[in-house]
């Protein structure tokens, strides 16, 4: 069955993903030991957030001994890229697909399970990226948990260079396109040379990490797609 097929699959590609996830989220959990977190609780926060930033604002919150709406609304701002990435996965949901699954999907997004999806050929099934989000989720809920069980054990140094793997995973996710696609690899260096130069400019620098990632995410698509806009099938086959 092609359900089976799409599982299979989407296990497969979440492995890596789920790999890279573990050593960033032990990274979180030392932070949230710190915080006062069990390991239980740590599990379930992690599982339903997947953010690195979001869970670190959190945690940093909890052990301020923040407000809920504080930590609420710090969630909210330092997340809202997740909205784009919805926005432009439904664009490769097949027609016809139950709103249920729609809402799941866009649930499931992260942003590396969000690059594979958008990078699978085709329609992207809800299958798919079910077993990719489940398998990298169970992960880093665990490399949260074990992190809190180990309170620190670990010099901070190490555990923070293992998070490298993490971008280097997402570029293997994004690099293949770039060389088939030129305009994909202007945009990709574009996007790398803004948010660079986003990080030290006046103003823009006093932003969080999620607004300048919104801003320049609607302004290099909005570019590229004027530059280089996608035709749709009736107008490639006139």
């Amino acid at each position: 069955m092609r359900r089976n097929t799409d599982i299979i699959q989407g296990l497969r590609d979440g492995i890596p993903i789920a790999m890279g996830y573990f050593a960033v989220a032990f990274s979180l959990g030392i932070i949230a030991k710190q915080a006062g977190l069990t390991a239980a609780i740590g599990f379930v926060s992690s599982f339903f957030t997947r953010a690195s930033a979001g869970e670190f604002g959190v945690y940093t919150l909890v052990a301020a001994q923040a407000a809920y709406v504080e930590i609420v609304a710090m969630c909210l701002v330092v997340n809202l890229r997740y909205m784009l990435m919805s926005a432009a996965l439904s664009q490769k949901i097949e027609p016809g697909t139950s709103l249920l699954h729609r809402l799941l999907m866009a649930c499931c997004v992260t942003d590396e399970v969000f690059g594979i999806s958008i990078a699978h050929k085709g329609y992207c099934p809800p299958a798919y990226t079910y077993s990719a989000a489940l398998i990298s989720t169970l992960l880093w809920a665990s490399g949260c948990a074990a992190g809190i069980v180990a309170g620190g054990m670990l010099p901070a140094d190490i555990v923070a260079a293992l998070s490298v793997a993490l971008y280097g995973m997402f570029l293997a996710i994004i690099m293949p396109h770039a060389r088939e696609d030129r305009y994909v690899l202007y945009a990709v260096t574009a996007s790398f040379v803004m948010s660079g130069a986003c990080s030290i400019a006046p103003v823009v620098s006093e932003w969080s990490g999620g607004t300048r990632t919104i801003v320049l995410t609607i302004v290099i698509s909005a570019v590229a797609a004027w530059l280089k806009p996608i035709k749709t099938e009736e107008e490639a086959h006139g």
